[in-house]
C-alpha cells in the first residue's frame, strides 16, 4: 500500500529553519555583543592604566622640575661662593703687594729723588716728585726697570723748576706692580 502524508511537513521544515534562523541570530547578536562588551571593557581598561601611567609621569615630572630648581639654586649659590672665594684668596695674594711696593721703592729711589705722591690703580702706579738732575731720574727708571717686582716704567714728563733759589727737576712717572705667584712669593720670602 501506498501511503501519502498530507501532512504539511514543508511548513514544519519551513517552521524549523525559521526557528533555527531566530536562534542562531540571537547566538550570534549575543557573541557580538561580548564581543562588543569585551573590546569596550579592554580599552577602557588600556585608556585608565594609560591614564594612571599618565598621571605618575606628570607627579614625576614635577618632583624631577622641583629638584631641577634645586640644583639650579645649589649651582648658583655654588658659583657665588666660588666667586666670594675668588675675591677672599685675590685680596689674600694682595695683601703683601704694598709691602713689597714701599719695601721696593726704598731700595730702587737713588739719593736726591725726593717722592711726593704715589697713587696705585690696580697693578699701575703713578709717583710724582723732585730729583736733583735727570740723571738720577734715569737712574730710578733703570733700577725700576731691574726691580723684580716693578717694571715698566714710563717717564711722564720732566721739568725744571727753580724752588727756594736751587734748580731741581720735577717728574711724573707710571710703572707696573708685578703680581707674585704663590710660588714665587714663597720664594722671595
Amino acid at each position: 500500500m501506498i501511503r501519502i502524508n498530507l501532512l504539511p511537513h514543508r511548513e514544519e521544515a519551513k517552521k524549523a529553519r525559521r526557528e533555527q534562523f531566530f536562534v542562531l541570530a540571537g547566538l550570534i547578536a549575543t557573541l557580538g555583543a561580548l564581543i562588543v562588551f569585551a573590546v569596550y571593557t579592554l580599552i577602557g581598561s588600556a585608556i585608565s592604566s594609560q591614564d594612571g601611567a599618565n598621571k605618575f609621569l606628570k607627579g614625576e615630572i614635577a618632583v624631577l622640575d622641583k629638584q631641577l630648581d634645586q640644583i639650579k639654586r645649589l649651582k648658583e649659590q655654588t658659583q657665588a661662593l666660588l666667586s666670594r672665594k675668588q675675591v677672599i684668596e685675590n685680596l689674600q695674594r694682595d695683601r703683601g703687594e704694598t709691602v713689597y711696593l714701599l719695601s721696593e721703592l726704598v731700595k730702587q729711589v737713588p739719593e736726591g729723588i725726593y717722592l711726593k705722591s704715589l697713587k696705585q690703580d690696580g697693578l699701575k702706579i703713578n709717583i710724582t716728585g723732585h730729583a736733583q738732575s735727570n740723571a738720577r731720574i734715569s737712574a730710578l727708571m733703570r733700577n725700576l726697570e731691574a726691580s723684580p717686582w716693578l717694571e715698566q716704567p714710563q717717564l711722564i714728563e720732566s721739568k725744571a723748576v727753580v724752588q727756594n733759589g736751587r734748580r731741581i727737576n720735577e717728574f711724573g712717572m707710571n710703572f707696573v706692580l708685578t703680581r707674585v705667584k704663590p710660588e714665587d712669593g714663597k720664594e722671595k720670602k
